[in-house]
């Protein structure tokens, strides 16, 4: 994983569920001391520099870069319930201007989908379980189908959306369901904010999926000398001035087909079962990038009532 090595002198710096909450004292001493990193944080920080878009289809699909975390700081005998869930950034659509290559505002967002939260498939579980590896949320699918009976998550097309992270502890106790605001703590990392699409609007959106994502090879070309360094250099060509000049790998000469492969043609039906698959289309959306804070790594601890852990109406399994 790309997640930065902890150590003991930087453990301190990492997001915690006390970090900018004066009520810190309230929260049981099995969520105040849990601290989380975001993995592969450097690829993160690429496509958010572009305007992450996650691909959104009516069967669902699969997140990349897929959102996974490191924890911390955890009680290794207690058990935990770890969520997900997406909350829009704000409440505008949005339509991408081609020729200025940038996102624009094109009026408010449609009414809101119905609020799901997806469950880890092996929760509750054992803090000791969860931090001795990375926590993935592989299974996650997006939806724009408000009708869904899969529990995927539903959001709607050309709105940005902030996914945030919780951690819950199972309380024993029987009256537990008295203190459940008490019992769980909340992280967002600002660099996973997104805007939902059914097809992607930035062409560097496009090739820095392709060229980041394992399951997306059949769609590279058969020279690997081209691809070389692509996905460290996308992110820095993107032209502060939002001009739209071609970024194609290398130019070919006018007249020439590009090149295909039986690979190409044969990983493309795998692609669309597992993961995105970059698909690019000139229709219309944006955001305007929003500054982060100094270590770029979450945002305070916001926190949620959540009352039931595992029999939340609507949740995704």
């Amino acid at each position: 994983m790309n997640g930065l090595v902890l150590s003991q002198g930087c453990e301190l710096s990492l997001p915690g569920c006390t970090d900018g909450e004066p009520l810190f004292g309230t929260k049981a001493p099995q969520v105040y001391g849990v601290r989380v990193q975001l993995e592969m944080q450097a690829l993160w920080r690429q496509f958010d520099q572009l305007g992450t878009e996650m691909i959104v289809t009516k069967s669902g699909r699969r997140m990349f870069p897929t959102f996974q975390v490191r924890i911390s700081g955890m009680d290794p005998s207690a058990e935990y319930v770890l969520l997900i869930d997406f909350i829009p950034v704000d409440d505008k659509r949005y339509r991408y201007a081609f020729h200025s290559s940038s996102w624009l505002v094109a009026g408010q967002a449609d009414v809101a989908a119905p609020s799901r939260i997806h469950f880890h498939p092996d929760s509750p579980a054992p803090g000791a379980q969860w931090m001795k590896q990375t926590v993935s949320f592989d299974t996650l699918k997006l939806t724009n189908n408000l009708l869904d009976d899969n529990g995927h998550m539903i959001l709607n097309s050309m709105q940005r959306y902030q996914p945030r992270f919780h951690v819950v502890y199972v309380d024993p106790a029987p009256n537990s369901h008295l203190n459940a605001y008490k019992n769980f703590c909340s992280f967002s990392f600002p660099e996973t904010r997104f805007m939902a699409v059914t097809a992607y609007q930035n062409h560097r959106i496009t090739q820095l999926k392709i060229a980041s994502n394992p399951f997306a090879k059949g769609f590279r070309t058969t020279e690997p000398q081209v691809w070389e360094g692509t996905a460290s250099s996308l992110a820095a060509s993107c032209p502060p001035n939002g001009s739209t000049e071609p970024l194609s790998p290398e130019p070919r000469e006018q007249g020439t087909r590009p090149k295909s492969s039986t690979r190409q043609r044969s990983s493309s039906s795998v692609l669309q079962q597992e993961r995105e698959l970059p698909h690019h289309k000139e229709t219309s959306v944006e955001p305007t990038m929003e500054s982060k804070d100094e270590n770029g790594l979450m945002t305070p601890a916001h926190f949620l009532h959540i009352p039931v852990y595992w029999d939340f109406a609507g949740s995704s399994h």
